[in-house]
């Protein structure tokens, strides 16, 4: 039995296979719908074999993962990395310079709320314990700290808070990478260990953290020109995280369609 993400061995696994997983932590759909969105069906005119039975064991069983708007939405406790990062967009969106100890507030609550069941299950996540620790930290700044000694969080709040968020995902880097800890949630035990499903998050994690490298240096850059603000604050941030979020959901998709082809051929 072989891994959907490469041709690692899985230890341990059942003899029907794989049961369904997705690395971003996406609902997978009924069994019947094969990788790339139709069941292959028909006898293959060179081999004599049936496709679906055979894409059936070159996933292991896998399906593809339910990534459609009306499906069931999926808190951390479900193992969406996008969820890692709604506390720090509801702070993005707050914060301001006479705004940024409401966002700061905005964000704590933000942060309990979705993350606060997993740290109390003993399941913290790196992103989860920064975030919280971040905003906890600047609420008591902002309650113990005399305004005029504010001012350089006042003016640099945002830009904190990304390059925050940048260091914590690539930091994790060098222990776990903090997108696995969420495809953890949706993937048999035996596939953390396959060189594909790490290598799939190490990506992941890097790309994340660049992108929030990027977006507190636009941020900075906003804070020293005159013109064109917007879009180092908003348009080219709003653009990247929508490009991340999609690659979040194609990527690995492309890792299990590489992995099918290479065992159909």
């Amino acid at each position: 039995m072989t891994s959907p993400y490469s041709d690692d061995p899985v230890p341990g696994a059942p003899p029907g296979g794989l049961p369904p997983h997705s690395v971003n932590g996406a609902r997978p759909k009924p069994a019947g719908t094969a990788l790339g969105g139709a069941p292959p069906t028909g006898v293959d005119r060179a081999t004599g074999g049936d496709r679906a039975a055979d894409a059936d064991r070159a996933t292991g069983g896998a399906r593809r993962p339910d990534l459609t708007p009306g499906g069931p939405s999926r808190g951390p406790a479900g193992g969406n990395v996008l969820w890692a990062f709604a506390p720090w967009i509801v702070f993005a969106a707050v914060a301001g310079p006479s705004t940024w100890e409401l966002a700061a507030v905005a964000g704590l609550v933000t942060s309990l709320l979705l993350n606060g069941p997993d740290v109390l299950r003993g399941r913290p996540k790196v992103l989860e314990i920064v975030g919280i620790l971040f905003f906890a930290v600047v609420c008591v700044l902002a309650l113990v700290l005399d305004r005029d000694d504010l001012l350089w969080l006042e003016t640099y709040a945002q830009v904190i808070a990304n390059g925050v968020v940048a260091v914590a995902a690539l930091g994790s880097l060098a222990f776990v990478p903090f997108t696995e800890q969420y495809a953890r949630e949706s993937t048999p035990p035996a596939v953390w260990r396959t060189a594909a499903f790490k290598r799939t998050n190490r990506v992941l994690t890097a790309m994340w953290g660049g992108i929030f490298a990027v977006i507190a240096l636009l941020g900075l850059l906003a804070l020293h020109v005159s013109s064109g603000t917007d879009w180092l604050n908003w348009v080219i941030p709003v653009a990247l995280l929508v490009a991340g979020v999609k690659v979040t959901r194609w990527y690995p998709e492309q890792v299990r369609a590489r992995a099918v082809r290479q065992r159909l051929h």
